[in-house]
């Protein structure tokens, strides 16, 4: 096992002694190395010996001293070093087997490591774990994780799970306490098998396991045209949708009640098909699982009203824009938006509010033709599916937003592998991506000057346990 180094940050340590990219660091005071976390704690020591291997095999050992605080300063080019541990599950409604064919090989890894739960947020389901984990996360701590709980009644659970260590999960809940570890916690809702009395039960337990128990996140399956499981799930509907957030509204006002946080959130989308408003930030905490599709909505809505509130006079600043434009007689400024068919309408609404600005904007509700059409978020979108949406707008805009959230990290392509700037030149406009409600806002009104991710690596990262990747707000 060994770290392999992808870059060295200047003027650090690892620049002082010489380490270059592609250098294997393999043992810190003669500790072998499993994943980051060994590394922090290791170099926590101020005497270090370090052993490390070049590129052309010869073995180096480093010995210094440093301070208590400082940072080797260096990136590896994976996390973990022996391999992320991979799921043991065959859940019913996992999002992985649902992709389709022939699409880049990370998006078939089913992860499911609790390294990668304490470092990055990504939801276990702890089927896979041993004593020897929960012994390593007391030692070091490792705290909160985030564990994909679906239900609490062990026989449901490890039939949803397809899994016979599945319906352990009380007694590992009890384990990570029993360490003082938080967690946040997840369920993918599956209508009619874990809903309904299921989700009483599951909330009731869970809220019982406070204040360990941080949160509760609570996602609706998502269904590709790609499954090819025989067990037949339902997608939620706006008659379904609403029998939940009825149901979970009612916990949330007990629970603000008795001490002022709503601990348990609902996704976006059970509001969005229910037609009910989104509630109000407040109720969001803080949006502790943001990562998890969880306020994204709300949290976009407020980055774009506080966009609006901070622009210098920008009621005056935007009728002054209007009068120019009257003046100069010139054409007012058209945009099109894309984004994921659930979203539009907010977007749409988000514009309006700033209609002053003098853009003419059109919205482009994508749906999603590859993965299918009950799959309606912007994280999902293909290249292919918002070329063919734009083919009748491209032409007749000076510009185009699209959803930075399509994107995947670092080398900005598409979930078809389209690259970004292979879809840029397949427009006859500039195009640009929108991330945040303070982009959008700024896009909008400022669109000459404004400039979205460009060669900069997009926020994109795929969850598996999470039933969806995770999603940006357009």
């Amino acid at each position: 096992m060994y770290g392999r180094i992808l870059k060295i940050y200047p003027g650090s340590l690892a620049e002082e002694l010489e380490l270059v990219p592609g250098d294997k660091l393999l043992e810190i005071n003669g500790t072998r190395l499993r994943d980051i976390i060994d590394v922090s704690f290791a170099f926590a020591d101020e005497e270090i010996e370090m052993l490390v291997e070049h590129e052309d095999g010869q073995q180096e050992v480093y010995e210094f001293d440093k301070d208590y605080d400082e940072e080797l300063g260096v990136e590896f080019e994976s996390a973990v070093f022996d391999g992320i541990r991979h799921c043991a599950n065959n859940c019913l409604f996992c999002f992985v087997d649902q992709v389709a064919p022939d699409m880049r090989e990370s998006l078939n890894i089913k992860d499911d490591d609790y390294r990668m739960s304490f470092l990055y947020g990504n939801f276990i389901t702890m089927t896979n774990m041993v004593d020897a984990d929960f012994q390593r996360i007391k030692q070091y701590h490792l705290s909160p994780l985030f564990v994909s709980v679906q239900c609490t009644n062990p026989d449901l659970r490890q039939k949803l799970l397809r899994c016979r260590t599945a319906g352990n999960l009380s007694a590992q809940l009890d384990k990570l306490e029993a360490a003082d570890v938080e967690y946040h916690t997840q369920i993918v809702l599956c209508r009619d098998l874990n809903d309904g009395e299921e989700l009483e039960r599951s909330l009731r337990d869970i809220v019982a396991r406070q204040p360990h128990a941080l949160s509760v996140a609570i996602v609706p399956v998502g269904l590709t045209r790609f499954r090819q499981d025989c067990y037949p799930l339902k997608s939620f509907d706006k008659e379904s949708a609403a029998r939940v957030v009825e149901q979970v509204e009612a916990y949330q006002r007990q629970q603000r009640k008795r001490d002022g946080r709503t601990f348990i959130y609902l996704a976006d989308e059970f509001y969005l098909l229910a037609g009910r408003e989104l509630p109000p930030a407040e109720y969001y905490d803080g949006f502790p699982q943001l990562d998890n599709g969880i306020g994204l909505a709300r949290n976009f809505m407020e980055e774009f009203a506080a966009a609006v509130a901070e622009a210098d006079d920008s009621k005056a600043a935007l009728a002054a824009h209007k009068q120019q434009d009257n003046r100069d007689n010139r054409a007012k400024l058209r945009l099109a938006v894309v984004s994921g068919t659930s979203i539009s309408p907010l977007m749409a609404e988000l514009a309006e509010s700033i209609s002053g600005a003098g853009e003419q904007v059109t919205m482009v509700p994508v749906p999603n033709h590859h993965f299918g059409t009950t799959v309606n978020v912007s994280g999902l979108l293909t290249a292919k599916d918002m070329l063919a949406a734009l083919q009748d707008v491209a032409g007749k805009v000076d510009g185009i937003l699209i959803p930075e959230s399509a994107l995947r990290t670092g080398e900005n392509v598409f979930l078809d592998d389209v690259s970004l700037s292979d879809f840029c030149a397949r427009l006859s406009c500039r195009v640009e991506t929108v991330g945040s409600g303070r982009e959008y806002f700024h896009a909008l009104t400022d669109w000459e000057n404004y400039s979205g991710v460009g060669d900069t690596a997009a926020s994109y990262m795929w969850q598996s346990n999470a039933a969806y990747t995770k999603r940006g707000g357009m």
